[in-house]
């Protein structure tokens, strides 16, 4: 069995979302199947056929909810060292050549956003930082070429991960506005 790290806060804010998948979101569902049920014919009953759409993309959500945290390990970086680049790090780096300054925060891939500067452990320029600390200078080979990089920081930022864990479930909450039956 494969186990997937897992920051806290990303494992809180995928048990937030499987609660209300579960406890709002199919019940309401199920209503409004009953619902368009009631008003008869249902090969013409856009109302039912929306709503099993949608209990469908819920239904799958829910299953893999259920697989990724039944699979993962949850790690409280409160508790690893950050002076050296670890998972959970917060690290601002530069890139040399034209003096950008990015921010990234290395997580689980399922809790990555790169948007929001959330990399996956796994991915290529995650994988270059880890072990990196203050004033360390590497080349990054990345998918787009090759760069060169300053740390300038690397520390725990609890309060970032979780804002971004808490903001994740809302996007998928979000979709199902688009459903006819959507009464978010």
């Amino acid at each position: 069995m494969v186990t997937i790290p897992m920051t806290v806060a990303g494992g809180k804010a995928l048990e937030v979302e499987l609660l209300r998948l579960k406890d709002v979101e199919r019940p309401r569902i199920i209503n409004d199947i009953a619902t368009a049920r009631e008003h008869g014919d249902l090969k013409e009953n856009a109302e039912y056929h929306a709503a099993k759409e949608q209990q469908r993309i819920v239904d799958a959500r829910l299953a893999e909810l259920a697989d990724i945290l039944g699979n993962s390990q949850i790690v409280d970086p409160s508790e690893l060292e950050h002076s050296r680049v670890s998972f959970g790090s917060t690290v601002v780096a530069t890139d040399l050549n034209t003096d950008e300054e990015f921010t990234y925060t290395i997580v689980g891939g399922c809790e990555s956003d790169p948007d929001k500067g959330l990399i996956s452990f796994n991915s290529p320029l995650a994988k270059q930082l880890l072990g990196k600390s203050e004033g360390d200078e590497f080349v990054a080979f990345l998918p787009n070429g090759k760069k060169e990089f300053e740390i300038q920081s690397a520390c725990f930022d609890k309060d970032l991960l979780i804002f971004s864990a808490i903001s994740k479930p809302v996007i998928f909450f979000e979709k199902l506005r688009f459903f006819p039956s959507g009464n978010l």
